[in-house]
């Protein structure tokens, strides 16, 4: 059978070495990786459908698929205390590729020291001298290889190709304030300001499902079923602890699919879908399980706990040159960039979601950059919406490393119920700290000799927000998340982890998850490719312990 869309019959669609759910950033290289091997049968599970809508393909597109009940889950959080009780939408992909269909091609993979920490938590093989292989490994770097980058690799990170006059006014702005230029942001050190790179090639969204499905989809050992939502795992009675398959919907009809000896479940629905399959599937905190009347098999009080994302606080400037606000907004104008888009492939429709990035730090004596700036020569209320009616800036802000905690708890045994989303932002007082701190760090950047020239009037939060608590309680009233939640399955071998440095779920066996919910703590940065990562470093430990 071609490694196809599937059109199933019949209540089981077959037997697997090995069954991935979910076909996002991470489940589409462990398809590549584990099929490579004829001798492997693997099935790829994706609630979404096929990576067809064009939108997808064009990097600019992710303003026509986030909020888009065909390629997004369209999340969305609790009430949360800390942001006055907004809530947030949290767009999270729904089609091949995942996450990495529908984001902003952001090519960033985290600190040297984030992998470092992980390792200290007693996560061996995880420090950063241990992943770099496996970014690199990933990539294909347009530059080139060197002694951090990889130049062979299915993912294509290519050059920002689009550039302006005031992103290199940003850029002269943080080397005022001693901030250095950075090409670089994932080479040897990552503070400083500079362009970046994109999940792109040839002016086209490079989405894992594009690097690493497109290129098997003959194998006769993958199969993919799109629009198989699963709902269960399989276990071969009341009191085993070992999964022998899973349950799941294809197109509203119930199907399954079972292991064969020693095969493996792995779950790749990300920071969400993992936790919320586990517990449905009575892994989870016991209290929670018995509240929902859901049988506990494994008492794991970790799963859903942890929860980390990256918040941003998005500070709007009025200025004094075309930005996309104008050309979006004029359609003569926006015609002119579809037609360059189509003869060139660059222009506006070939940008990613931001262009200048800067790691810097809120404190001097600092070891390593705590916020990162991304910015946009447009505006919007929030990424995916109307574009403001000024020629506007966009001067987004986030703390890299959160110290909030957040869950998921399901509120049904019923897989297709979403459960809630509880972020906690804003509750650690460093959290709050960092927000004012970076809201002064962007107004600095502003006032410099480089960038003041272009800026009329700050919009969002406005200038009257002058004091500590009026900056704290305007960034509760505009922050939106950056799409990065994580952690919520996390690794290591503390009372509160869920898998253990192979990413084999604790007291389960036939069982593990490789996503951004691994993390034990938040990467300071862009989560797509450390999620790539992941996947290539669990296909690795996945087909160790086969042979061992």
């Amino acid at each position: 059978m071609n490694a196809t869309q599937v059109e199933t019959t019949g209540a089981n669609i077959g037997t697997f070495d090995y069954i991935i759910v979910g076909a996002g950033s991470a489940g589409c290289v462990l398809a590549n990786r584990l099929s490579a091997d004829p001798s492997n049968r693997v099935l790829l599970l994706e609630a979404g459908g096929r990576d067809w809508n064009p939108w997808i393909h064009v990097p600019v597109g992710y303003f026509k698929t986030l909020h888009n009940p065909a390629t997004d889950w369209c999340y969305k959080t609790e009430p949360d205390p800390g942001l006055n009780g907004r809530s947030l939408d949290w767009p999270r992909g729904k089609t091949l590729g995942g996450s990495s269909s529908i984001n902003g091609l952001l090519y960033i993979r985290g600190q040297h020291a984030d992998y470092n920490h992980w390792r200290q938590l007693g996560n061996a093989g995880w420090s950063a001298e241990d992943v770099l292989p496996y970014f690199k490994r990933a990539e294909s770097q347009e530059r080139g290889s060197d002694d951090y980058h990889g130049a062979d690799g299915p993912l294509a990170v290519s050059n920002m190709r689009v550039e302006r006059d005031i992103c290199s006014a940003l850029i002269s702005a943080a080397e005022e304030l001693d901030i250095p230029r950075n090409d670089d942001f994932n080479g040897a050190t990552q503070e400083g300001a500079g362009y970046f790179q994109l999940t792109a090639k040839n002016g086209r969204r490079c989405s894992s499902a594009v690097a690493y499905l497109n290129p098997v989809r003959s194998r006769s050992n993958l199969q993919i079923v799109t629009h198989a939502h699963t709902e269960r795992l399989l276990f071969a009675d009341d009191n085993d602890r070992t999964v022998s398959g899973v349950r799941m919907s294809v197109k509203g009809q119930p199907q399954t699919a079972l292991l064969n000896p020693g095969g493996e479940v792995v779950l790749s629905s990300g920071a969400i879908g993992s936790p919320q399959l586990l517990q449905v599937s009575g892994i989870g905190s016991g209290e929670l399980l018995q509240a929902l009347d859901i049988p506990v098999r494994h008492d794991l009080k970790g799963v859903g706990e942890n929860l980390q994302d990256h918040l941003q606080i998005r500070l709007v400037y009025q200025v004094n040159v075309s930005t996309l606000n104008d050309e979006i907004n004029n359609i003569f104008r926006r015609g002119l960039m579809g037609i360059e888009y189509a003869l060139f492939r660059t222009g506006p429709m070939a940008m990613g979601a931001s262009q200048v990035c800067i790691f810097a730090k809120t404190q001097k004596d600092m070891e390593t950059p705590d916020i990162q700036f991304h910015f946009q020569p447009l505006s919007a209320d929030k990424p995916g919406v109307e574009m403001h009616p000024f020629s506007g800036i966009t001067l987004s802000v986030c703390q890299l490393r959160p110290e909030s905690r957040g869950r998921i708890v399901i509120k049904s045994p019923d897989a297709h119920v979403y459960p809630e989303i509880h972020p906690n932002y804003l509750s650690a007082k460093l959290d709050q700290e960092t927000a004012v701190a970076s809201i002064k760090v962007a107004r600095a950047l502003v006032a410099t000799d480089a960038l003041s020239p272009f800026i009329v009037e700050e919009k969002v939060p406005g200038a009257g927000n002058a004091s500590d608590t009026e900056l704290l309680e305007a960034a509760r009233n505009i922050s939106q998340t950056i799409y990065h939640p994580t952690s919520t399955c996390k690794m290591g071998n503390d009372p509160m982890a869920v898998v253990d440095e192979r990413l084999r779920v604790h007291g389960i066996k036939g069982l593990r998850v490789a996503d951004a919910s691994i993390m034990p703590t938040i990467v300071s940065g862009n989560t797509n490719a450390p999620a790539i990562m992941i996947g290539e470093k669990a296909s690795d430990m996945i087909l160790e312990d086969r042979k061992g």
